[in-house]
């Protein structure tokens, strides 16, 4: 059936489901479209952090409930089987598996009266998008949050992102082992030019392995070799393989009275990974760029607005890729891993994932305690 809405969402995981309950209570009729029926699947290591809480509070007024995340403050920090650092006493990190979490918000945003739809995106001709069963959907505003290889962005820019710069992971959900303590861990020699990643689940554990795919190669060893550290009593269990927009931003998401958000735009964190908070903050801050130019009867000015809303994000972003130059090249990694282990960047390594401080507020601080190596290299 044919319909018309002044916003059409394509995508209902967290940067979707956000600016349609946004857009929702700016008084904006919303669509909000998946290609699959949720629940569903998603390769992610489903990591709430501090932040993502306080956006998800902001965005849906939910909390940190024990029916959907598991909360821990032990975090360690390894090179394979050597230890970095161990921090029992973290900022708290919730984790928690995307297919109910996707599902929680999506039932928030539908409860505020977005129209759930479910259906696949073949073109857009001008401000209708046209479904592959052949069913069209008018629109002031479009958003586009349907991911890394998003149809929106397809239709915009002829790709979805740059092969040369796009990341990609494999992960796994495992079985918990007994005795199992619920800690948090990074492996930062699991993968070239990336890191490996177990996270506690309630009755699980997600442990993927994940890096910038021009550098990494075939992640298959890799992962074979990390599941063997991080979970050997994983036995057959499926592995799962995604693209990620590991710090390949788009400058300009969007056209017009089209944007994007979230991994459609490329938004997720080179360094921690973080990429629900800035899911849903992106996609809240697309609503509010809609609603603003629909509101003085120019939708074409929507993607202006939302850029200039982004410029913090962005600033963030642009600094966290200077900083991956210190962490992943290969001839940089054992001065990396010294200083990683003899200094207080774990410690500045969990405060950013705790949304306590940003990029910009390290610059001092690395740059009065990071090894001189790495601030040679850096220079050169």
């Amino acid at each position: 059936m044919d319909a018309d809405t002044e916003l059409l969402v394509i995508g209902a995981g967290p940067a979707g489901s956000a600016p349609a309950r946004r857009a929702r209570a700016l008084g904006l009729s919303v669509v909000l479209l998946d290609r699959a029926e949720l629940p569903r699947d998603k390769l992610c290591g489903g990591l709430v952090t501090g932040r993502s809480a306080r956006a998800l509070d902001q965005v849906f007024g939910i909390g940190i409930t024990p029916d959907l995340f598991l909360t821990s403050r032990h975090m360690r920090f390894r090179a394979g089987a050597r230890m970095l650092a161990d921090k029992p006493a973290a900022p708290p990190m919730h984790l928690t598996l995307r297919r109910p979490f996707d599902a929680r918000l999506h039932g928030l945003a539908v409860a505020a009266g977005a129209v759930a739809e479910t259906g696949a995106l073949d073109r857009i001709e001008g401000h209708c998008a046209v479904l592959k069963d052949g069913r069209r959907i008018g629109f002031e505003v479009l958003i586009g949050a349907d991911g890394a290889n998003s149809a929106v962005a397809r239709a915009l820019f002829g790709r979805a992102y740059d092969p040369a710069t796009i990341g990609f992971g494999l992960e796994i959900e495992a079985p918990r082992p007994p005795g199992d303590d619920d800690t948090v861990e990074v492996d930062f020699e699991a993968a070239r030019w990336g890191y490996g990643w177990s996270f506690p689940k309630q009755g699980s554990r997600t442990v993927g392995v994940g890096g910038v795919k021009a550098r990494t190669g075939d992640l298959k060893d890799a992962m074979a070799a990390y599941r063997e550290l991080a979970a050997p009593q994983a036995g057959a269990a499926r592995v799962k393989g995604a693209f990620l927009p590991f710090g390949d931003f788009r400058a300009v998401p969007g056209q017009g009275r089209i944007l994007l958000a979230g991994d459609a735009a490329g938004l997720v964190d080179p360094i921690t990974g973080e990429g629900i908070a800035l899911a849903l903050e992106s996609g809240a801050l697309a609503a509010e760029a809609a609603a603003d130019a629909l509101r003085i009867g120019t939708p074409d000015r929507a993607l202006a607005r939302y850029r200039k809303a982004l410029r913090p994000i962005h600033a963030e972003l642009r600094q966290a890729r200077l900083w991956r130059w210190l962490l992943f090249p290969q001839t940089m990694r054992p001065v990396f891993l010294k200083g990683f282990a003899t200094s207080s960047m774990p410690d500045r390594y969990l405060r950013l994932l705790a949304g306590e401080i940003r990029y910009g507020d390290l610059r001092s601080d690395l740059i009065r305690k990071t090894p001189r190596a790495l601030w040679r290299a850096l220079r050169t």
